[in-house]
C-alpha cells in the first residue's frame, strides 16, 4: 500500500470519522497530526481532543496554521488545506511530554467521551482512538482501565469484545484488561458464548459471509482430554456447541500454541483467545504497524491503533503513523460496510 494514497483511495463514508488524539503527553498527538496531512484524510476525519495540543503537534510539521477549532462537528469545513478540531477540553498549556499527569489523564476521558457521544448521536460515521495511558487515567480518577471499558458503559453496550487484526490473523478476547488468576474466573460459559457470537459478527464485518471462527483452549494442549484441567470439557465445548446450534461455523477448543499458525495459513477466518497476552502476542508479532484494534458489540465503528503511548519517544518528531493509518484505514471499510447493510 501506498501511505500517501491511501486514504484518497478509500471509499468514503457520508459523515466523516472522529479522531482523539489520545493521552496528550504520548505520541498519540503526533501521530493523529501526521496523519491527517496526508492525501485523504483530512478531508474525511475530524480531531476530537485538545486544541493547544493539536496546535503544539502540528507545528513541528509547518502545519499550524492549517489547524481550525469549531464548535460543532457540524460547522467543521473538511478540506485537504485544513485540520478541523472538535474541543472536548481546554489545557492552560500543553503538559510536558512523556509523565504520567492527572490533566492528560482527564483530557483524554473527555475526548473518548466527546467521540462517544457523536458517533451514538449519528453524527460521526465512526471513531479512532489515538492511545491513552491507563496510569494517567487512574491518576485522573477516571473508573476505567481502558477505552474498551470507557466504550461499553458511555456506547450503551451489553457485551463488546476487543478484536485485534491484521492481514494475517483476527483474534478475538474473551476477557480483556484484568489478572490471569481473575481470566480464568471471568471466562464462563456466557463470557464465551458471547465472544462466539461477536467474533462472527466480526468476521462478517470484516467481508467472510460465514465466519469459520477457531476457539482456543484455556489450557496447555486445550486441556488434553482432562489431564491438564477440565475448563475445556465443562465450559468452552459446551459454548461452542452452543453457538454451532445458532448457525455460526463454531470449532474448537483447539490448543493455543497452534490454533493461530493454522489461521494465518487459512484455515479459520478468526481466532477466539481466552485472555489478554493469548490472543495479542500474536498479532503483535506481526508488526505493530499492521495491528488494529477493533471494538465488537458497539453500535458504531471502533478501532485503534495496536501500540501504546510510548513516553520514551514522546515529542521527539520520530513516531511513526503507520498502525493509527491502518485503524483509519479500516474504520472507512467498516463504515462503508455499515452503510451498505
Amino acid at each position: 500500500m501506498n501511505p500517501s494514497r491511501a486514504g484518497a483511495d478509500l471509499p468514503a463514508p457520508a459523515l466523516p470519522l472522529a479522531i482523539t488524539l489520545g493521552d496528550p503527553a504520548g505520541i498519540g498527538p503526533e501521530i493523529v497530526a501526521k496523519t491527517l496531512l496526508l492525501p485523504g484524510y483530512a478531508e474525511r476525519c475530524v480531531a476530537v481532543g485538545d486544541p493547544a495540543v493539536m496546535a503544539r503537534a502540528l507545528a513541528p510539521l509547518g502545519a499550524a496554521e492549517r489547524l481550525r477549532v469549531v464548535a460543532d462537528v457540524a460547522d467543521a469545513e473538511l478540506r485537504p488545506d485544513r485540520v478541523c478540531l472538535v474541543p472536548s477540553s481546554a489545557l492552560p498549556l500543553p503538559p510536558p511530554f512523556g509523565r504520567v499527569d492527572a490533566a492528560c489523564g482527564r483530557a483524554a476521558y473527555q475526548a473518548i467521551c466527546l467521540a462517544i457521544d457523536l458517533a451514538r448521536q449519528g453524527r460521526v460515521a465512526g471513531m479512532v482512538t489515538a492511545p491513552i495511558h491507563k496510569e494517567a487515567l487512574a491518576a485522573a480518577g477516571v473508573p476505567y482501565p481502558g477505552h474498551t471499558e470507557i466504550l461499553a458503559e458511555r456506547g450503551g453496550a451489553r457485551r463488546v469484545a476487543m478484536m485485534l487484526a491484521n492481514d494475517a490473523i483476527a483474534t478475538v478476547l474473551v476477557t480483556i484488561h484484568c489478572s490471569l488468576r481473575q481470566a480464568i474466573e471471568r471466562a464462563d460459559f456466557e463470557a464465551q458464548l458471547s465472544a462466539i457470537r461477536l467474533a462472527h459478527q466480526g468476521g462478517r464485518a470484516r467481508g467472510a459471509p460465514a465466519p469459520r471462527v477457531a476457539v482456543a483452549g484455556l489450557n496447555p494442549h486445550a486441556g488434553e482430554g482432562g489431564l491438564f484441567g477440565d475448563e475445556e470439557r465443562r465450559i468452552i465445548r459446551p459454548a461452542i456447541e452452543a453457538a454451532r446450534r445458532e448457525g455460526i461455523d463454531a470449532s474448537g477448543p483447539w490448543p493455543g500454541d497452534t490454533v493461530f499458525m493454522q489461521a494465518r495459513q487459512g484455515r479459520f477466518d478468526l481466532v477466539v483467545a481466552q485472555y489478554h497476552d493469548q490472543g495479542l502476542i500474536p498479532v503483535k508479532y506481526l508488526g505493530l504497524e499492521q495491528g488494529v484494534n477493533i471494538t465488537l458489540g458497539l453500535p458504531f465503528v471502533r478501532t485503534s491503533p495496536d501500540h501504546g503511548t510510548a513516553f520514551d519517544i514522546a515529542g521527539q518528531g520520530i513516531a511513526d503513523p503507520a498502525s493509527l493509518r491502518t485503524a483509519i484505514d479500516h474504520a472507512f471499510r467498516l463504515a462503508a460496510h455499515a452503510a451498505s447493510l
